[in-house]
Formats: structure tokens, C-alpha cells, sequence
């Protein structure tokens, strides 16, 4: 095995929550980056991939183990080591050579030396002629590449990508991943090695010599897969599939690490709902009953069939099998005999089978409604539920989680919510409800 660049060995890292306990973001990570490999990190958003990049670059430090960049301790910003980041983070008032000329400019080069520097690096990255212009005239993958110039002018040991490309369309995207690899490949810059976070699984395996796939709550490494093929890869080819596929299967095991054999869920209250939307829940689920699916489908296929990204497929797909709509094993989703029934109902069936599922299956609903049924009013703040979920979410994902359970919840009928008041309540019985209700009294 080559020389470790970067090595980590029981890496824990914990955040203040709003409450002002210790929130665990990553717990005994253990991973080492070697001499001559591109790694590509994948797991659902909020579990700890990005504080891991920040960990590695030495912005902050780890509360338990050990981050060695070659065989020493990191205890800050550490030279060897460079950062790429979705939102291109440039300062637009400075023109293309002045942002690359930054991180130069911090380590004192002399002024001459960073000018010729910064101009091989842009030019290195194909954006000659642009040097003077500013960010704003740049469209959004050249302003990525004035990142990568930034980031590769330090001639930097490792690279790290955190989204590099996800803020861009899908061709330009391709492109600049296309042109990083023929970078690295042929060798022009003095990188030894390059760490990848994406949600995108084709980019993954196009790119990386090892994929890892990245649990939750807290962030830990649940699963790696080595990939032998050389590159460039051609991602029709039958040998990329199946590792797409490969990879699929092993993300989507996630959603089913709560189920026990007897398919009953036990479930964290604060277990991250996916993020989806009910309308395109529903519209995969229809889809999935006709042809040529007719039940049954192969997940990259089903994702080039909707031009669903992973990052929107694979959340439909948790929520569907954890609502025991569909089930999702080996890279492949089918249709649920409960899900046949669903896709065949009316829309008031729809929205009872969505409620009662809910309350089954989803800990944080059924909390919710428990709750409402005991109290006098039948209504309670959501900032009762919010607090709960801070426990072990920090606030944005406490928010989010809250909002998706409202909203599954509002749609199946199982409690309402006022977007002025912020009170969830029970839902208002309907007149057929209450003349059954009124009938035995009156008689």
C-alpha cells in the first residue's frame, strides 16, 4: 500500500446544540488517504462529511482521536492541503488573478513569483484571457474553476472536493469533473492524492479508485467498495452499471437498518426523514405500476427514466419503504402489495392509508399525535416538538425534520398545522364524523 497522506484513527468530533448539550457529528471515524488515490465520500446530508474535509484541512479539531497529515499531528491549517467548496467562495470584487493569487499572497510570496504562479495555475485550468475579469462576468463553471486554480496554486500534496460540482448543470459538471481527471491523470500538478464528497453515485465511480459510504447520527464510515477498473471509465459500459449499482445497494441498506426481521421499524424519534414530497412520491409510485416497470425496477435505471438526481431519487425511495409502499433491496425498488393498493385508490383512501402508515411506521408522527390527544385544546406549539428533536439534531435539521413530519402528517390527515400560529392540532372532525357522533346522543 502506498505512503498515507492523511490518516485518521478514532476521529470524534461534537458541536453545542441550541440547548447547550454536546451533539456527536462524528464518532470513532477511522480512514486513511494514500499516495496516488482518489476517494469519493457519499451519505445523505448532516452526516458529518463536511466537518470531516474541515477536520483533514486542520479548520478545526477533533474532540477524540488522531488526524496525522504524513505521519504528523494536525493542529491547524495544514500547507499540504487545499479545499475546493460548492458555493466557489470567491471575493467578487477581486478579478480572476487577484482570487488566485490569494492564498500566495497569505503565505508571503513575494509578488512577482504569485503573479507567474497564478497565471500557470489559470491557465493550467483552462481559463486564459480571463484574468481580469471579475466573478460576475463569469458563468457559474468557470467561477468553479477559478476555485480549482485557487485551491491547486499552492501546489498542494491533497485536494479536497466538498461538492465541487453539484451547484453546476449536469454538462458543465461532467466537463469539469472530465477535466479534473485528465489533470490528475497526466500528472501536471504535484497532487498526490484527492477526496471527493458528492451525492452523486455515477460521479463517484467514475472517478475514485475507493467509494465510502458515510452513516448518520453520528458520521461514521459503514461501508467501502474498491473500485479496480482503469480510467478514463465509460459509464455505459456493463462494468460501471454494475457498480452503480453495487453502490445504490449500499446506500440504500441505510433505510433499512431500522427494520427487524418481523419488518417492524424501531426508529430513533428524531430519525432524519427523508426530504420528499409527497405529490413525487406518489407521481414514482405510478410510474413504477406501469410499464415498463410494472412494479419493479432497477434504481440508476429509474433515475435516468425521471431525470431524478440521486440526491432526489434515493430520499423518495426511503420514504416509500419506510411507509410500506415499496420495498428497496439490492439496488432495486418494487411495489408493495399495500403500495398496488395505494396507487389504485381514490384520493381520500390515499390520504387514510398515508395516515394510518404514518402513525405505524413513523415514530416522530405518532409522537406528535399522542401528544395532541392529550391535551384539553387538542393543539400544542411546534417549538414543543422542535426542542425534543434538538436533543440529537442541530437546529436546521431539527426544523427540517419537524417540517417533513408536518407535512406527511398534514396530507395523511393525521394532525394539522397553522403557518401563522405555528400550533399543530388535531384535524377538524368532518360533518359525517360528527352526525355519527351526535345520532346516539340524540336518541
Amino acid at each position: 500500500m502506498a505512503n498515507a497522506l492523511i490518516e485518521l484513527k478514532g476521529v470524534g468530533k461534537s458541536f453545542r446544540s441550541a440547548d447547550g448539550s454536546q451533539r456527536a457529528v462524528l464518532e470513532d471515524v477511522d480512514f486513511t488517504l494514500h499516495e496516488g488515490e482518489i476517494v469519493a465520500l457519499l451519505g445523505q446530508s448532516g452526516s458529518g462529511k463536511s466537518t470531516l474535509l474541515r477536520l483533514m484541512a486542520g479548520l478545526i479539531s477533533a474532540d477524540k482521536g488522531d488526524v496525522q497529515y504524513r505521519g504528523q499531528p494536525v493542529y491547524g491549517p495544514t500547507r499540504g492541503v487545499s479545499m475546493v467548496f460548492q458555493s466557489f467562495a470567491l471575493f467578487p470584487w477581486l478579478t480572476v488573478q487577484q482570487n488566485v493569487e490569494l492564498g500566495l499572497e497569505a503565505r508571503g510570496v513575494a509578488q512577482e513569483e504569485r503573479e507567474k504562479r497564478a497565471e500557470d495555475a489559470i491557465e493550467l485550468i483552462g481559463l486564459s484571457g480571463f484574468n481580469g475579469a471579475l466573478p460576475r462576468e463569469l458563468s457559474g463553471g468557470m467561477r468553479q474553476r477559478v476555485g480549482i486554480a485557487r485551491a491547486l496554486v499552492v501546489e498542494p500534496d491533497i485536494l479536497l472536493m466538498d461538492e465541487a460540482f453539484s451547484a453546476l448543470d449536469v454538462l458543465t459538471g461532467e466537463q469539469l469533473r472530465d477535466d479534473m481527471l485528465e489533470l490528475w491523470e497526466s500528472k501536471q500538478t504535484p497532487m498526490k492524492g484527492i477526496l471527493v464528497v458528492s451525492h452523486n453515485i455515477e460521479e463517484a465511480v467514475l472517478m475514485a479508485d475507493r467509494v465510502l459510504i458515510f452513516a448518520s447520527d453520528p458520521g461514521r464510515v459503514r461501508a467501502e467498495l474498491r473500485i479496480s477498473l482503469p480510467r478514463p471509465r465509460n459509464p455505459e459500459s456493463v462494468e460501471v452499471r454494475s457498480l452503480i449499482d453495487e453502490v445504490y445497494a449500499l446506500m440504500t441498506a441505510r433505510a433499512r437498518a431500522g427494520r427487524t426481521t418481523e419488518g417492524v421499524h424501531e426508529l430513533p424519534l428524531a430519525y432524519r426523514l427523508p426530504e420528499a414530497d409527497v405529490s413525487r412520491m406518489e407521481s414514482l409510485l405510478e410510474l413504477l405500476s406501469e410499464p415498463p416497470f410494472n412494479g419493479r425496477a432497477d434504481l440508476p435505471a429509474l433515475g435516468e427514466e425521471t431525470e431524478l438526481t440521486d440526491d432526489e431519487l434515493l430520499p423518495l425511495a426511503e420514504a416509500l419503504q419506510l411507509l410500506g409502499l415499496a420495498q428497496v433491496a439490492h439496488g432495486d425498488i418494487a411495489i408493495t402489495p399495500l403500495g398496488h393498493r395505494y396507487v389504485q385508490a381514490e384520493n381520500t383512501m390515499r390520504q387514510e392509508i398515508f395516515g394510518q402508515q404514518l402513525l405505524t411506521h413513523v415514530p416522530l408522527a405518532a409522537h406528535i399525535r399522542h401528544s395532541l390527544e392529550q391535551t384539553e385544546s387538542g393543539e400544542l406549539p411546534e417549538q414543543a416538538f422542535l426542542k425534543l428533536l434538538r436533543e440529537s439534531l442541530d437546529q436546521e435539521e431539527a426544523e427540517r425534520v419537524l417540517q417533513v413530519a408536518i407535512e406527511w402528517g398534514r396530507y395523511g390527515e393525521v394532525y394539522e398545522y397553522g403557518f401563522h400560529t405555528g400550533l399543530i392540532a388535531l384535524p377538524e372532525p368532518d360533518d359525517d364524523e360528527e352526525e355519527k357522533t351526535e345520532t346516539p346522543a340524540e336518541s
